[in-house]
């Protein structure tokens, strides 16, 4: 796909916000024959709908429209910061409006860290041809060349008589300028970056930190009403009788309302319910209390986490589906002079975001208004549209900042819930979850069993390598007959193991959810990352070698892998291999860049514990060192994480920074903390009092972040890359200090001391 900008009309940008005459802008996606076609192609006959960008008001104000949400990773100001700085727009007078819900901007989906992968060559083009289009305005205007003139800090220059025009002063003129056409629209060179790079200061920055921010649990709506809703405890439950006599005499309680149950597949449908309507979150909560239900549980009231679990651990101790096949590993292995064995398990996990999930849905007249904080709007759009048999383009999405998402609010399921309930009630409805619902109810990171086998040589060089896989897979939430993972999850640090081991074999076995299973931030990266480096560092002890060595020299050459003749398909994340090749001399070097700026070397040769990791996901390079101290009571603290990124060339370093500390923090909350258990079908944990998140003396005090950038590599994802080898480094670091071997996470649940 090639990204292509075209002249739009106001009506097409937001209404109210520009002038007459006003220049506004838009880019589109178009097939590869279709982009080079001339200036003069009809774009809004084309299959896919224009989507509007940038445009420019005569006082010189530019709005800049972000199509991806904000959660906390600074999307919002670095898609904007990137066209903007190709525009040559002065940061000050940039404001950054909220995008609804529209399948014109491309995909709206802000997951799989790709908001920049996929859109930053976008929106750099958009800019460069909002300057182009000015800078030939002016040069019409002075009646000078072309050459002669340069957007430059929010005016067009003429560099022989130093003559200026305000950018605002050339919006109506430059409104009227032809398209140019591709071949002349010339991007910055990085040397001439304003923005890039350096970064600017957040766009809700001064907002989140004075409480004006609005969020999902902020919307308000003229004559909204609360609801509050009584879901079954067990999945694929179904209500069989209530009584709501009752809540009806609770003060602000208005009326109960019931909503269908889901059936299997779930997909991202209401799971239904009885809904106590009120004036206030208050009353609607206490009124839920009264009620009185009765509940067919369904097949699944008879699942326990404990036989769950021996049961994923049977299935990986067999032979499976084969996944990935290099050389003959049985071969290997007989021939081995040593081999070992190990299973690794990791256990269902929740989103636990701080502002659980929250909407506003307003039905009338056969359409839908809809406030909700999502990473979707898309979704909302098609989610709801099929619960009210509506059409996507009848349902409006407004989306609000996110108090944190991790994937669970991409999700729209809640928003679905306020949409069924305004059409039956006839009024707006909010919907806001409270925490036990969020943890209760969640589409819940897998659960997993990992079996290796690895034979090593007389040098303890691995030889043969044989790993399996079992999990219940995200597949299963949309297909009910899913067992077995894809080959997205396969990909995710299982198939694209990138060892240099001659005979190597993945296996993948079959798991039936009894939840819902949805992505969470890393997705299968998690458990794969936890149990390949884990094991390899037992590889590493085995043979009496520094694990940081024993790694790089189990990686091997430099070489870039595609996987051929392993691997039925190798996704690479969606992107095509020549253009994103899985580097392993990158991998090296976050590796050595981790080892040495943590100070590898001088902590072992002191006898600190350490642990490392190296891992790639999302198209990026990440290695951590985890060091830890355990007190007499075997409590693990974290005094300091060094991680070593590459993500490419660097957009906007403070955010990536932000974002790879933040995932320090989540990573240790997954190694130390996180555990969802079930008894007879129903999670056991509903606050953080059972589902504890990591607080100030769990996380790791210090986070050191090195930026290694590829500066001739094309950028890629910083979201979720820092989690996956967060967990490994711990344990592989817990070993260091107890010589005990762990296999399961969390570490609170295993005594230490």
């Amino acid at each position: 796909m090639s990204a292509r900008v075209r002249l739009a009309s106001r009506r097409d940008f937001l209404s109210g916000v520009f002038s007459a005459g006003a220049l506004v802008l838009g880019a589109r996606f178009l097939p590869a024959d279709a982009a080079e076609a001339e200036s003069s192609l009809d774009v809004t006959k084309m299959t896919w709908n224009p989507s509007v960008w940038v445009g420019l008001n005569h006082d010189g104000s530019v709005v800049i429209v972000s199509h991806r949400s904000e959660m906390g990773t600074g999307i919002r100001t670095s898609l904007p910061m990137v066209l903007a700085d190709e525009m040559e727009a002065d940061w000050a007078r940039v404001r950054v409006e909220q995008a609804v819900g529209s399948d014109k901007y491309g995909s709206q989906d802000t997951d799989g860290s790709c908001s920049i992968r996929d859109f930053s060559e976008t929106m750099r083009e958009a800019g460069a041809t909002a300057r182009t289009l000015l800078v030939n305005a002016a040069a019409a205007r002075w009646q000078v060349p072309l050459d002669e003139c340069q957007g430059l800090n929010h005016q067009v220059l003429h560099k022989k008589s130093g003559r200026k025009l305000g950018y605002g002063e050339l919006a109506e003129a430059a409104s009227k300028q032809p398209l140019p056409h591709n071949s002349t629209i010339q991007l910055k060179k990085p040397s001439e970056f304003r923005y890039i790079g350096k970064g600017v200061p957040g766009v809700d920055l001064k907002d989140v930190c004075t409480g004006r921010a609005v969020y999902g649990f902020d919307v308000q709506v003229p004559g909204m009403v609360y609801a509050s809703i009584e879901r079954a405890p067990v999945l694929g439950g179904a209500l069989r009788s209530f009584d709501d006599s009752q809540t009806k005499l609770v003060k602000g309680v208005e009326q109960t309302v019931t909503i269908d149950h889901a059936k299997p597949p779930y997909g991202f449908q209401a799971l239904g319910g009885i809904a106590v309507i009120a004036s206030n979150t208050w009353a609607a909560a206490q009124g839920r209390k009264k009620l009185k239900a009765e509940w067919d549980l369904g097949p699944n009231a008879i699942v326990q986490t404990e036989s769950y679990k021996r049961d994923l651990i049977e299935t990986a101790s067999k032979p499976q589906k084969v996944v990935r096949k290099a050389g003959d590993v049985e071969a290997g292995l007989a021939g081995a002079a040593k081999t070992l064995e190990a299973t690794y398990y990791t256990p269902l996990l929740a989103h636990a975001s701080m502002e659980p999930p929250a909407a506003v849905a307003m039905y009338r007249e056969g359409k839908v208004e809809a406030w909700a904080a999502t990473q979707s709007p898309q979704d909302v759009q098609k989610t709801v549209a099929e619960a009210l048999g509506l059409k996507p383009e009848d349902v409006t999405c407004h989306v609000t900042l996110l108090g944190g998402a991790f994937g669970r609010k991409s999700k729209p399921d809640y928003v679905a819930e306020a949409a069924i309930l305004s059409k039956k009630v006839g009024k707006p409805v909010k919907i806001s979850w409270t925490r036990e619902e969020d943890i209760h109810f969640d589409f819940y990171h897998s659960t997993s069993a990992m079996y290796f086998k690895a034979g090593l040589d007389a040098g303890g060089k691995p030889v043969a390598w044989l790993q399996r896989s079992v999990f219940p897979p995200i597949g299963s939430t949309f297909d009910g007959k899913s067992v077995y993972g894809d080959d997205g999850e396969m990909g995710m640090g299982w198939t694209d193991v990138p060892f240099d081991i001659a005979n190597f074999q993945a296996e993948n076995g079959p798991a039936k959810p009894h939840v819902r299973i949805g992505w969470l931030r890393s997705v299968a990266n998690v458990y794969h990352a936890f149990g390949v480096q884990c094991f390899v560092d037992e590889l590493a002890q085995a043979a009496g070698k520094d694990p940081v060595e024993y790694w790089l020299a189990t990686l091997g050459p430099a070489r870039k892998l595609d996987f051929k003749g392993q691997v039925q398909k190798f996704t690479n994340y969606g992107k095509p291999v020549d253009q994103y090749p899985f580097d392993t001399a990158r991998l090296q070097r976050v590796a050595e860049a981790a080892a040495e700026r943590s100070g590898w070397a001088n902590k072992r040769a002191n006898k600190r514990a350490v642990g490392f990791a190296a891992h790639h996901s999302f198209l990026t390079y990440v290695a951590a060192v985890a060091e830890i101290d355990i007190d007499a009571n075997g409590k693990v603290r974290i005094p300091r994480v060094d991680i070593a990124v590459d993500c490419g060339p660097v957009i906007n370093p403070d955010r990536v920074k932000a974002q790879f500390e933040g995932a320090s923090v989540f990573g240790a909350s997954i190694a130390l903390l996180g555990e969802i258990t079930v008894a007879d079908g129903r999670v056991r944990e509903g606050n953080f009092d059972k589902y504890p998140v990591a607080r100030m003396n769990d996380a790791p005090r210090e986070t050191h972040v090195h930026l290694v950038p590829t500066e001739d590599a094309l950028p890629t994802g910083a979201g979720e890359p820092g989690v996956p080898p967060m967990a490994p480094a711990i344990y592989n670091a817990v070993f260091a200090a107890t010589g005990k071997r762990l296999r399961e996470l969390p570490l609170r649940k295993q005594k230490l001391a």
